[in-house]
């Protein structure tokens, strides 16, 4: 019998809130990577397009915020919490607070849809060494399941591409092709684990549920030694690859907006759209849609034993 949690943790990968932020945070993720000056100052300016901050943490927050009156509505009255990785409210807060309210048993919300070395044992290492600093106190920990494919999330991900349809005329509603994107691994990240297969799963579900045939994968935000292979298709390649064709871009990777939806797709492919004579729409990241919530409480009610 599944033991029952009594705490839930949103574990997310935390932004910079303010222009003096955006530094410190970038020192934090990059710490241990040796990341080219011109990258690291190239990536600042990417900030100061969109505002000099991420909206990441305002958003996760209202995530949090909806999950626990889904939750509390409901029942059961589970505690909420969120933690960040790289970023206030760190993780390690978080899971000290949750152990001072006397919580035995957290379930663990990592909010990444498609999993890898980067996307979920990086996350499971931090709060692994947040319980270590706990010694005996520490509460226990579980997992979900992987959600890629869960109805609910599908069911959010075609409404928020339906939306973005809508914008075109009906003329190229019907001749456009859907992208759906995620962040971009190396190739032998990816050989180690299902990312790649969940994001087409994902992508194939949602195509499927809107009738549509004329839809790809492709990813997006690679980073790191160019020499090493990641995976491909870009989203430039993908665009350019349409030949005039209307798209509808889906960050399906991406459960909320931030610095690789904002600027890389919003800013960076909506400027190659433009030089190739495609009309490109995006389509709303998950957020907080009532049936993406919907899908955390369902998961959490099922791990409370409720």
């Amino acid at each position: 019998m599944r033991p029952r949690c009594d705490a839930v943790l949103m574990i997310g990968f935390g932004g910079p809130t303010a222009p003096e932020e955006v530094r410190p945070f970038l020192d934090g993720v990059l710490r241990g990577r040796p990341v080219p000056r011109e990258r690291y100052e190239e990536v600042i300016r990417h900030y100061e397009a969109i505002g000099g901050r991420s909206p990441y943490n305002e958003l996760t927050t209202k995530q949090a915020v909806a999950l626990r009156t889904a939750l509390w509505r409901d029942r059961p009255r589970i505690p909420v919490h969120l933690g960040m990785r790289n970023w206030q409210p760190y993780l390690s807060d978080a899971i000290h607070e949750i152990a001072r309210g006397g919580a035995r048993r957290i379930l663990g919300f990592v909010l990444a849809p498609h999993r890898c070395e980067a996307s979920w044992e990086r996350y499971q290492a931090t709060v692994r060494e947040a319980l270590d600093e706990l010694g005996a106190d520490a509460p226990a920990i579980d997992y979900p399941e992987p959600w890629h494919a869960h109805p609910l999330f599908i069911e959010a991900i075609a409404d928020r591409t339906a939306a973005a349809m809508a914008q075109l005329s009906v003329a190229q509603r019907s001749s456009a092709q859907l992208i759906f994107t995620a962040h971009s691994i190396p190739v032998s990240m990816a050989a180690a684990s299902h990312y790649s297969e969940e994001a087409e799963e994902s992508a194939r579900l949602v195509a499927r549920s809107l009738g549509r045939s004329a839809w790809s994968v492709a990813y997006q935000s690679r980073s790191g030694d160019p020499r090493e292979a990641w995976l491909e298709p870009d989203i430039g390649s993908a665009l350019r690859s349409l030949r005039g064709r209307p798209a509808v871009v889906v960050p399906i990777g991406f459960i909320c907006d931030h610095l690789e939806v904002l600027y890389d797709l919003d800013i960076e492919a909506a400027a190659i759209a433009h030089e190739n004579a495609i009309d490109m729409v995006r389509a709303q990241t998950a957020g907080d849609h009532p049936r993406f919530i919907e899908m955390m409480a369902a998961i959490i009610r099922h791990h409370a034993g409720a």
